[in-house]
């Protein structure tokens, strides 16, 4: 096995789901955000990750969210209209104790509310909790 190989079984952007040559959008993003973490995805993804301003469809977003950044429910209700039928969207949150803290319940209502459904929560970092979010259709399917 190569060290390449190796290096893309343990690296979170894999275990997140993310997969060559798809089209990630990323919302949110501040200084505060976990560079290692983007680069792992823009490195799995074989190009940079698209910002807000991206015009078309996107595979998959990356949303950062902190409890100051508005109504949740709202927010993946918005970026959900960025993404292909099927895709799904890694909320980034701060762990317990950081600045910008959401409750798993907030999450768990606002992904609810907004139609989609946790697949998956893990640590992406020292700072950042992810919840990998996907449409009923994506729940569904075996993709």
């Amino acid at each position: 096995m190569s060290a390449t190989a190796d290096h893309a079984e343990t690296s979170p952007a894999v275990r997140l789901g993310f997969q060559p040559e798809q089209v990630v959008q990323e919302i949110g993003y501040d200084e505060d955000v976990d560079q290692e973490l983007r680069e792992a995805i823009e490195q799995v993804i074989g190009s940079d990750l698209v910002d807000e301003d991206y015009d078309d469809v996107a595979d998959a977003v990356v949303l950062w969210f902190r409890d100051e950044d508005g109504d949740l429910t709202d927010v993946l209700v918005d970026a959900i209209t960025y993404i292909e039928e099927g895709g799904s969207i890694l909320l980034l949150t701060p762990k317990t104790g950081r600045d910008g803290y959401v409750e798993p319940s907030d999450i768990s209502e606002a992904a609810t509310t907004a139609g989609l459904s946790a697949s998956k929560s893990v640590s992406v970092g020292k700072d950042w909790s992810g919840s990998r979010l996907v449409t009923p259709k994506a729940a569904k399917s075996k993709k």
